[in-house]
């Protein structure tokens, strides 16, 4: 008969059936459930409409729907990067192989982020921008707390802290001291007036808003970060393709990263006979260029060299174009 159910389908209800029982639940409710709802969408499901509302410009610049736009964009694959990071760290066996995917996976949102930043670099008038960022103030990508969560989330606080301070810290018991080496953050000088010495609002607004939040976070991943689990691997599980990846996460994150910012820094905020200052008065010919901070999530993978080089070629090339 054309209505018998077919071995197949009987055994998805069985199994069905096996499952709701076991969690107290009745399956006829949930086929009920099923019977009564409706279809789903495309645009139900990734809310589509709420998702195009967020787009909101402070100004009627038309370029600034732009920058907004490729901003929110940053931020969700900033998403999505944590979100393997902490397949990662949550995971209780971990593999090399497991971990390679879910590196390789994070490389790729970096690739495309670096990729399709000339949106940003080529894609607004100069003009235009120069005149609406003054509506943003004291707001700035500095601000940008997911970022800040891929830095903890990667490695130890004390390959974050600035440069100047790494070593000292290093040889010092406070190696382990989470408050204090955060205080000692690299990216904390970048947020301070140069002319007055004092933090500038942008960073008193982000300490104010989140060090709870990050200090919880370096805390929970102590032992436990990108950084740690593949040093804890066993040997045989620290394969070779993994470390390429990882030193590729590392190149990513850290050097051509902040290369493509700086490029969009030199393109906007370069003027004759100085720089424009960035929105929240944040030090970007400081702050950004990888070779000034030498920051890296891995720094057992990397030689002397390699760190002493840590992304100067680039950046000596661009200040002597100036």
């Amino acid at each position: 008969m054309s209505d018998q159910i077919s071995p197949e389908i009987a055994e998805r209800i069985h199994l069905l059936e096996k499952k709701f029982k076991n969690s107290g639940q009745d399956m006829l409710s949930y086929l009920d459930g099923l019977l009564y709802d409706q279809y789903i969408t495309y645009w139900d499901y990734i809310r589509l409409d709420t998702l195009l509302s967020l787009q909101v410009p402070s100004t009627s610049f038309p370029d600034e729907m732009i920058f907004i736009g490729y901003h929110q964009i940053t931020e969700l694959y900033f998403k999505l990067v944590i979100h393997e990071q902490m397949q990662i760290i949550e995971q209780e066996h971990l593999t090399g192989t497991y971990f390679l995917e879910k590196i390789r996976r994070i490389n790729r949102y970096f690739n495309v982020m670096i990729n399709s930043f000339e949106v940003m670099i080529k894609g607004m008038e100069r003009e235009q921008f120069l005149k609406f960022r003054m509506s943003l103030l004291p707001a700035s990508g500095f601000q940008s707390a997911q970022f800040r969560m891929i830095e903890f989330y990667s490695t130890d606080m004390l390959n974050l802290v600035h440069y100047e301070e790494r070593a000292r810290f290093r040889e010092s018991e406070k190696t382990n001291n989470i408050p204090t080496l955060f205080e000692n953050i690299y990216w904390k000088r970048g947020g301070i007036d140069k002319a007055t010495g004092e933090k500038t609002l942008t960073l008193k607004q982000f300490e104010k808003r989140y060090t709870p939040r990050f200090l919880r976070i370096a805390e929970q991943v102590k032992h436990t970060n990108i950084y740690q689990r593949y040093l804890s691997l066993p040997p045989e599980e620290q394969i070779p393709e993994l470390k390429e990846e990882l030193r590729n996460m590392d190149l990513s994150v850290n050097v051509n990263w902040l290369l493509m910012h700086m490029g969009a820094a030199h393109r906007y905020l370069r003027k004759e006979g100085g720089a424009v200052k960035a929105t929240g008065g944040t030090n970007w010919k400081e702050f950004l260029p990888p070779s000034f901070q030498k920051i890296s999530f891995f720094p057992s993978l990397w030689t002397d060299q390699e760190h002493d080089e840590w992304g100067k070629q680039w950046v000596d090339h661009l200040f002597n174009t100036k």
